[in-house]
């Protein structure tokens, strides 16, 4: 918080005022590139999070391809890739083309993905890992569609990216999935969440700056000067920046690896307990931090709601229905995941008294919406929904029965 008091006023897009930032943000880049093997050429730049991570990596292959003479670029993506994929084709008129996931290991089929690569393909999606269900995609495989079809390839690591990079030095292994893999041409991560950074920070990173050099915007004829941006933003907070750095050269690799062995080895304790219950599964082979929970017997959100009365937050999925946990710092402390265990064990316990009622809440209201065909109804909904988030006012009904507006 110091940190981020010193520079609060800073802004990055002016860096002849405040070249202290600038060579902040530098820092943080190549910190980064360094994380996730990459060379002297290998660049990036800071974003303000993951989503935009993401679209800056769409933004810049959509240039290519229109620069390739591909007209109509698209984006071959697993359906589990992150939502900001389909916000990117919507921003910026690219066409999303979703692949199914393989049914047992819950990763993206890499000969589906194959069969959906065209001439209109302008970038390859893969997750390390993806959000739903906390499973790595198969890079390597990927990585070679890439390379014989000359096709950028994007891997998301918005998520788990600041774990997987100090897995190994943890004690836990994992197949390459950075830019030791030849065909990775970008990568995302945020700093704001493994990172331990304040939110609003994340970093995009190519393999060379040729690609970073379409994720640029450049103005150079506007009246109030050469206009020259790097990502989405013009202005941005030089606060965040400096607070990024400052907690990335506090923690230092020795306090990574150290947050990330309690980490996955809290989530493989998990695991091995939550397998222990034949009531449930789990989805896939989770190797991260993120673990996905069904079941064969009763409606799982039943789970979710009886664990949020217990004090938990787990997330609700869909398609197929699910639910995840995913795990911080916050579950390594003593007794936590043995309390969340013996909580999962409990609740069973009680909806196996009568496994076929069907879910509340919110777990209902997933249930019905997976079962609406149009889907445009749910969008619509979901757009009541912001609209409210936005709301001042009491309505009409709360005025009268407080006798006057406001009135709490």
């Amino acid at each position: 918080m110091q940190v981020y008091g010193e520079f609060a006023w800073s802004n990055p897009l002016h860096p002849d005022v405040f070249p202290g930032v600038r060579k902040m943000e530098a820092e943080v880049v190549r910190m980064a590139c360094n994380l996730f093997n990459g060379g002297p050429e290998t660049c990036g730049a800071v974003t303000s999070g993951g989503t935009e991570s993401i679209l800056m990596a769409c933004k810049a292959y959509r240039d290519l391809a229109y620069e390739r003479g591909i007209e109509y670029p698209e984006i071959v993506a697993p359906v589990s890739a992150h939502a900001a994929f389909d916000k990117a084709a919507h921003y910026f008129c690219m066409k999303m083309v979703h692949i199914p996931l393989d049914k047992k290991t819950m990763s993206v089929d890499v000969k589906a993905m194959r069969r959906a690569i065209s001439k209109n393909t302008a970038m390859l999606v893969c997750s390390a890992p993806q959000f739903p269900h906390g499973v790595i995609d198969p890079i390597e495989e990927v990585a070679k569609l890439a390379l014989k079809y000359n096709i950028p390839f994007h891997v998301d690591a918005c998520l788990g990216g600041f774990l997987i990079v100090f897995m190994e030095k943890a004690g836990f292994s994992l197949p390459p999935f950075d830019f030791r893999v030849k065909g990775v041409t970008s990568i995302s991560a945020d700093t704001h969440k493994y990172g331990y950074a304040p939110k609003g920070s994340s970093v995009i990173l190519y393999s060379h700056k040729d690609y970073r050099h379409y994720q640029f915007f450049v103005a150079s004829d506007w009246p109030g000067g050469l206009y020259a941006s790097p990502s989405i933003a013009g202005s941005r907070p030089g606060g965040i920046i400096a607070a990024c750095w400052a907690t990335m050269i506090h923690m230092g690799e020795d306090g990574y690896v150290e947050a990330t062995k309690n980490i996955i080895s809290t989530a493989r304790f998990i695991i091995k307990e939550l397998q222990k219950m034949k009531e449930i599964f789990i989805f896939g082979n989770p190797e991260v931090s993120v673990i996905a929970i069904g079941s064969k017997v009763f409606d799982i959100y039943r789970l979710s709601t009886s664990l949020t009365a217990k004090g938990w937050n787990l997330n609700t999925l869909q398609f197929p229905s699910s639910i995840h946990i995913c795990l911080t710092l916050l579950h390594t402390k003593p007794g936590v995941a043995q309390l969340f265990v013996k909580d999962v064990r409990d609740s069973l316990s009680v909806i196996m008294e009568d496994p076929g009622a069907k879910a509340t809440g919110v777990g209902a209201i997933y249930g019905m919406a997976q079962t609406i065909p149009d889907r445009s109804l749910v969008s619509e909904i979901s757009k009541a929904f912001l609209d409210c988030l936005y709301l001042t006012e009491l309505p009409p009904s709360v005025k009268h029965i407080n006798g006057s507006p406001g009135h709490q």
